[in-house]
């Protein structure tokens, strides 16, 4: 394989991924990033960057990932199926990794790089999510390209899955009941340092079919981590009682009702948590010196990148963006089920970015300028249900990409200033779309649309939609006249309510 071939990274919208593409840019190399969702991965800032070319593929589809490695000559591995497959996550991982393993073959490439779990494999106690990375591990060396894995335990970073549960419950809970794990030993790693070591295993001989460890040198229990954290952000010492009878699953629901991190996630990390993951293997320090940050130092970064709102990925990109056929193909009755639509438009004396504006930062801190009350009532009816609720918030306050989590949503569409298209991902009888449609009426007037689509399934989908209608009318209209008074704008016409008029034909938003 030529030495200019481009480098492979699937899952390139997620935490890592979205970190590694254009740190390997910078290091001169080309990049294949790889994603199920093209849309999703031309809103990543390092999308137009000539060195990077997109391509659509999921790794449980064999074809598409063949295709994908094709020309190659390495292959980052970051994918992981907790998010999207939930329960089913170790099947799909497996089929996954057998997927990687033959596409890697029938494209040459030179190796794989897998992001792994730190932990001892031989533990009876280890997690059944660390078994499942165990076994990919297992399914990738077995095939014929060398695979190089790096076992990692706990990733400390902004935006990270594990950094968002620790802020969460410090900031949160003042006075803490936890599980006995709160002091097992734990030797977490900055995001930095793992990119460095991903980075630098690439072509690497000495680094072809082995396995390392990877962490920073400090080992601390997560009591220390709440302590350090405590410290940094300037609160005061939290105070914590360890109990035997808080299980992993239990304290996993708690931790879904308290941080942004539902359960589906909450439980392996806390079942990750409860025997200790220590660096046993240290060759990787000698291989690829690094001067690991401390975990107060990554933490003290952490903290200044989310007050800045200089987050460049968090944990919650890694989610889905596969919406309901209806939702991409213009509501066509022939895409399947009755679609039901609710539609208020306003008109304002205003130009269309005026409009804009207060409709791209919607949500996270901005709230929903009408009602908000009520749209904290349905996000926690939503955690209470085991959804996501609105915790989640938004990665930056005022830009947007498709992909990004907002809320209880996910963005399906962005088109300045045009058009905002919002996929529910709260709990639903049926798929929800919310959108946002802005239109030039001529004379420096500007019409706002404010439309809802719901796919019912079965009675209870139509009882939800038709006991929600009334609140449906009362916050659309309440939301089209706060935002115009939000930019000052004279209302032309309106809020009034009318009927969506049906497309025909597929049309992309």
């Amino acid at each position: 394989m030529k030495p200019d071939s481009p480098i492979l990274v699937t899952g390139a919208t997620g935490y890592v991924g979205g970190r590694l593409v254009p740190q390997l840019l910078a290091a001169g190399h080309r990049v294949r990033a790889m994603g199920r969702s093209v849309e999703k991965l031309s809103g990543r800032p390092w999308a137009t960057d000539p060195g990077v070319e997109l391509v659509r593929g999921d790794t449980l589809d064999r074809v598409s990932l063949t295709s994908a490695a094709s020309g190659c000559r390495a292959a980052y591995y970051l994918v992981h199926s907790m998010i999207a497959q939930k329960g089913r996550y170790a099947e799909a991982d497996r089929i996954s990794a057998r997927n990687m393993a033959g596409a890697a073959a029938e494209a040459g490439l030179n190796q794989i790089i897998y992001l792994s779990g730190l932990g001892d494999p031989n533990d009876p106690a280890v997690s059944r999510h660390l078994s499942s990375r165990y076994e990919v591990e297992d399914i990738l060396r077995a095939g014929p390209v060398p695979t190089t894995v790096l076992r990692a335990a706990m990733i400390l970073g902004a935006g990270s899955a594990s950094f968002e549960m620790l802020r969460y419950l410090v900031e949160r809970l003042p006075v803490m009941i936890t599980p006995r794990w709160v002091d097992t030993p734990c030797q977490p790693i900055s995001i930095t340092s793992v990119l460095h070591y991903l980075n630098g295993c690439l072509d690497l001989p000495a680094a072809m079919g082995q396995t390392f460890d990877i962490g920073d040198e400090e080992i601390l229990s997560y009591r220390q981590l709440i302590d350090i954290y405590a410290r940094e952000a300037g609160l005061r010492r939290r105070r914590i009682f360890s109990v035997p009878v808080l299980t992993p699953r239990l304290s996993a629901y708690w931790i879904h009702l308290v941080t942004p991190v539902p359960a589906a996630i909450a439980q392996p990390l806390a079942q990750g948590l409860a025997v200790p993951v220590v660096c046993r293997d240290h060759r990787i320090r000698g291989l690829l010196p690094h001067r690991a940050p401390s975990a107060r130092d990554t933490i003290r970064l952490a903290l200044r990148r989310q007050r800045r709102d200089a987050v460049e990925t968090c944990w919650s990109d890694a989610g889905c963006l596969l919406p309901p056929e209806w939702a991409v193909c213009g509501d066509a009755e022939w895409a399947g089920g009755t679609i039901h639509r609710c539609g208020y438009r306003v008109r304002l004396r205003a130009e269309a970015e005026a409009v804009w504006a207060p409709v791209v930062r919607i949500g996270g801190g901005s709230g929903y300028y009408f009602a908000d009350g009520l749209w904290y009532l349905r996000g926690l009816i939503d955690r209470l249900a085991g959804g996501v609720g609105l915790r989640r918030g938004r990665r930056h306050p005022v830009v947007l990409r498709v992909g990004d989590a907002l809320d209880f949503w996910r963005v399906l569409a962005l088109v300045p200033p045009r058009r905002l298209r919002l996929l529910a991902e709260m709990k639903t009888p049926g798929p929800a779309v919310l959108e946002f449609r802005i239109a030039d009426q001529g004379d420096g007037v500007t019409e706002l649309t404010l439309l809802s689509h719901f796919e019912p399934r079965g009675l209870w989908g139509l009882i939800y939609w038709y006991s929600l209608y009334p609140f449906h009318e009362l916050i659309f209209y309440g939301m089209l006249k706060a935002i115009a008074r939000r930019i000052g704008a004279p209302v032309v016409a309106g809020p009034r309510r009318f009927t969506p008029r049906l497309p025909t034909a597929c049309q992309l938003p």
